[in-house]
């Protein structure tokens, strides 16, 4: 059957294994958009896909959620709405910089109980653990998430992440918590940023940054700077 498949078909279909459900708007602004007919033209193949069996789909979204056939996902299961959230977090992303690489529902701990982020990327040459919260949670539930970042940054095993830099030291993510709900959760050892989206983010670091760049000129120092990087 893969004699059937374009290269551009076996990027689509890593695609949705890799976010486990895609939604067809997404598929044409990633694979599609250059085309004339770029609507069309996506449905014609997902349907050819589709009818390979190397997708599965649901069709109680509109548009249609084409869904990973390993990921065994019931087509009205929950968990295609707390997909798609990710999805939407890493199109925001590549509106400024295509993350890479993109981990996603990473679980860095490799055991259970451990930290399990919804995404894991890096951007704009920082890395992430990104915390989607659709649902509002109590303080105390999310404080204890943070304790758990914490546990795994005395643990020393994530310095030995296969993502880490070769030729400097290893790196602690930054934990970006997407929620339209500020929490009061505090870390003394981990940087903890709350925002509703990618874009907010982008806009808070913005306006950091030219702040900082007005003092640096009036004072004339070296000193100062962002510490995430994100420009």
């Amino acid at each position: 059957m893969s004699f059937r498949l374009s290269q551009r078909d076996k990027d689509i279909i890593a695609f949705i294994n890799q976010f486990r459900a895609v939604d067809r708007d997404s598929l044409v602004d990633l694979f599609f958009k250059q085309l004339k007919s770029p609507v069309n033209a996506c449905n014609s193949v997902m349907v050819r896909l589709y009818r390979l069996g190397v997708i599965e789909r649901t069709q109680q979204y509109s548009p249609t959620v084409y869904l990973s056939v390993d990921a065994k996902i019931k087509k009205n299961s929950q968990k295609i709405l707390h997909f798609l959230s990710i999805l939407d977090v890493y199109k925001q992303m590549c509106t400024y910089s295509i993350p890479k690489p993109v981990i996603v529902e990473d679980k860095p701990t490799g055991r259970k109980g451990g930290i399990e982020p919804d995404l894991f990327c890096i951007f704009k040459g920082s890395p992430f653990w990104i915390g989607i919260q659709r649902n509002q949670y109590s303080e105390q539930k999310m404080q204890a998430k943070i304790n758990l970042y914490e546990e795994f940054f005395f643990s020393d095993e994530w310095k030995a992440l296969q993502w880490q830099p070769e030729d400097r030291s290893a790196i602690f993510p930054s934990i970006i918590l997407i929620t339209p709900v500020r929490y009061a959760v505090s870390s003394e050892h981990i940087r903890i940023i709350q925002v509703a989206s990618i874009h907010e983010l982008m806009e808070k670091y913005k306006s950091s940054g030219k702040q900082q760049r007005e003092v640096k000129s009036r004072t004339s120092s070296s000193a100062g700077g962002i510490k995430i990087n994100l420009t």
